[in-house]
């Protein structure tokens, strides 16, 4: 089922369903070329187990930041329904000019994350405010009677969820039903005078389960039609008083859409109130702090790799979701490449396992860059029993895990402390937001920087107001860490708190003592200005610097000491491998997209994607094997821009008829010649 040339015709061939490959484990695919590894299992369990662990500390970090947003819908849902839940005829009173409750969701441009925020508000609506919920996109929409199938089709899958199952029989299909506000008034009466009340949902009251609104939700209210729009808000609007309405418009750009999509006859008949959601950066800044810069997870990110999720992120779609899952390739990519990635994961369960440790596994850590350079380092005894004996070796491996492990402490801490000083100098020296800073110091020295000469510069003509309330928060950070490495470091925080504290009291008094010095002194104006110009050069020539600076100046050494020795880079700790993911060319290749590259190497070498050995040849050679569109390209890249269509077919026939048999029964060369031409002219 091959064939040697496209230009001598398009077959297809149907895939045979009866035939079922067999199934192979997925961490199979952790074994490469085929030769089974003794880890691999055991490294595709870690990788799952750490996977899970970090998608559901996202999730829940998402929910905590959609909570306040979620509690503010819920609550205006509740008001705008509570004048129908009293009194249906109230309700009419209070909607003369037919009103649509409509909360106008604000959520930005990253649309890819939008499906997980309405899942997720879905979720909390139907927990507490209605069990009837819809949501609805433009493209099922086209028209009206498309957007009132829907509508129909969703509420009945809700009926159906609420109702008894004795009513489970009685189906209505989708084709019968005349789909109009009539019918889904009628079905509402019906729906809600036989609902159990004993609803879903812990949080409604009962008069919320005797007639809970339906709220619709338009995820993408800017790809909706004006006429759809339109038509259907009027329609709604003329049947509100029986069927209790609530609109929730998705927006990615801006509310003006709303009016730019619909007239003023008709965004009348809509109360709009306004929900902004948290910014993408804000819930990237979150999840990093809360996930990345923490010892809680085993894995961490080099800067190069940290730096390239960032990008894409920032520079390309804003979307939390894809940075999410390129955490997710990033970790398979460092447990597929990394033999010793088994180790990666939290510190006991690490020691237990370098006791069982193969003899090959042991060799993986000698060969190790940095475990090379720290034996480069030792006296000349523990060089070789390092080499040659297992046991010392797996001893010395559980040392520096553990001092690996309280590293890290330290560095996250140094990390905040030295971006509380920084992240409110002016024009942001090391970055404003924490992960700007961490890239920087995951790269090199930071100390080593202009910018952290010019910080320090900035951090030594701060007044004593900014710097008190900078170390009160460096205080704060430090007593926030269960672990107790820098404890002394924050003895001295709070030493340097107390002084600037006592250098108020000081101050005051020394103005009492020099305001009544002054007023007994007695002099006219020569002498007086003659007095100041003395102090002033006084203070020129000796240039004495005053308590407040001297104080100033030890908590910028404190710093400055403090990130020379805790913020060194991972590349000087010992296996820093077994925790880092440094993937970072495979990450750049199957994450940050580039299509002209891709359509040039698979037209210029067809085997670096078919690795078929007959396409392998040599740099400059056309091979006839290769598929027609691929000689046409390498022929075309010879002379591109001066290509002449009758040199191209024919240096095209002569590459394809170079090496091919002529015999009695094929056709002759001249036939042949001419199909070629043909189809190149077809091309």
């Amino acid at each position: 089922m091959t064939t040697s040339s496209v230009s001598k015709g398009c077959f297809v061939f149907k895939p045979n369903f009866m035939k079922r490959k067999n199934s192979v484990p997925i961490e199979d695919y952790f074994n490469k070329e085929k030769n089974e590894s003794e880890d691999s299992k055991l490294r595709f369990e870690t990788y799952q187990l750490v996977w899970q662990q970090m998608k559901s500390e996202t999730e829940r970090l998402q929910e905590e930041l959609n909570k306040n947003l979620f509690d503010s819908l819920i609550q205006f849902l509740q008001k705008s329904h509570s004048g129908f839940q009293k009194n249906s005829r109230e309700w009419g009173c209070q909607i003369k000019l037919r009103e649509i409750p409509t909360a106008a969701l604000v959520l930005g441009v990253n649309v890819t994350d939008h499906d997980f925020t309405f899942r997720s508000l879905t979720e909390a609506l139907q927990n507490n405010v209605t069990p009837y919920v819809v949501s609805l996109q433009a493209r099922d929409c086209p028209d009206v009677k498309h957007l009132l199938q829907k509508l129909v089709s969703q509420l009945m899958d809700c009926c159906i969820a609420v109702e008894s199952k004795e009513e489970e029989s009685v189906q209505i299909t989708q084709k019968k039903i005349h789909c109009s506000m009539d019918f889904l008034s009628s079905w509402y009466m019906d729906v809600t005078q036989k609902t159990d009340p004993k609803m879903p949902g812990k949080k409604r009251t009962s008069s919320q389960q005797q007639s809970p609104p339906v709220v619709l939700i338009l995820k993408d209210m800017e790809s909706f039609t004006t006429k759809v729009l339109q038509d259907f808000i009027t329609i709604s609007s003329q049947h509100l008083h029986e069927f209790p309405l609530i609109l929730i418009f998705g927006i990615a750009t801006s509310p003006i859409v709303i009016h730019r999509l619909l007239p003023h006859a008709v965004s009348s008949l809509l109360c709009i109130e306004l929900f902004q959601s948290l910014s993408c950066k804000e819930h990237l800044t979150t999840i990093l702090d809360k996930l990345l810069l923490t010892t809680h997870l085993p894995l961490k990110l080099s800067g190069k790799v940290l730096q390239i999720l960032t990008n894409i992120f920032l520079y390309h779609d804003f979307s939390i979701q894809n940075f999410i899952k390129g955490l997710q390739l990033s970790l398979l990519e460092h447990f597929y490449s990394q033999p010793l990635s088994v180790l990666c994961c939290n510190l006991p369960e690490a020691k237990r396992r370098i006791n069982f440790l193969s003899d090959n596994q042991c060799e993986n850590i000698r060969r190790l860059p940095s475990f090379r350079r720290y034996v480069e380092k030792q006296a000349a005894e523990k060089q070789v029993s390092l080499l040659t004996n297992e046991k010392i070796l797996k001893a010395e491996t559980q040392s520096l895990l553990e001092i690996l492990h309280v590293y890290h402490t330290k560095y996250f801490l140094v990390l905040r402390c030295l971006h509380q000083f920084t992240s409110s100098l002016p024009k942001y020296p090391l970055g404003r937001q924490i992960r700007e800073l961490y890239c920087t110091c995951l790269e090199k020295n930071i100390w080593e920087s202009e910018e952290y000469a010019s910080a320090l510069q900035l951090l030594r003509i701060l007044a004593k107001d900014e710097l008190m309330t900078i170390l009160q928060k460096c205080l704060t950070v430090f007593k926030s860490s269960s672990e107790k490495q820098l404890g002394d470091t924050a003895k001295r925080a709070e030493e340097f708190v107390a002084q600037f504290q006592s250098l108020d009291e000081a101050k005051e008094e020394e103005d009492t003592s020099g305001s009544q010095s002054k007023g007994l002194q007695k002099t006219d104006l020569y002498h007086l200005q003659k007095s100041l110009l003395e102090m002033k050069e006084l203070r020129r020539t000796s240039k004495k610097p005053t308590k407040f600076e001297v104080l100033r100046e030890q908590v910028v050494n404190f710093i400055d000491s403090l990130v020379r020795e805790h913020l060194l880079p991972p590349e000087t700790q010992p296996l820093h491998e077994v925790m880092y993911c440094s993937a970072a060319h495979a990450l750049r290749e199957r994450l940050n997209a580039a299509p002209r590259m891709a359509l040039h190497t698979a037209l210029n070498n067809p085997y670096y994607y078919l690795k078929n050995e007959a396409l392998r040849t040599e740099e400059g050679c056309i091979p006839n094997v290769a598929p027609d569109i691929c000689i046409a390209y390498k022929l075309h890249l010879e002379c591109s821009r001066l290509i002449n269509l009758v040199d191209w077919s024919e240096a095209f026939a002569t590459v394809v008829t170079a090496a091919e048999k002529m015999d009695a029964n094929s056709i002759t060369s001249e036939e042949r010649n001419e199909i070629i031409h043909l189809q190149c002219s077809v091309y």
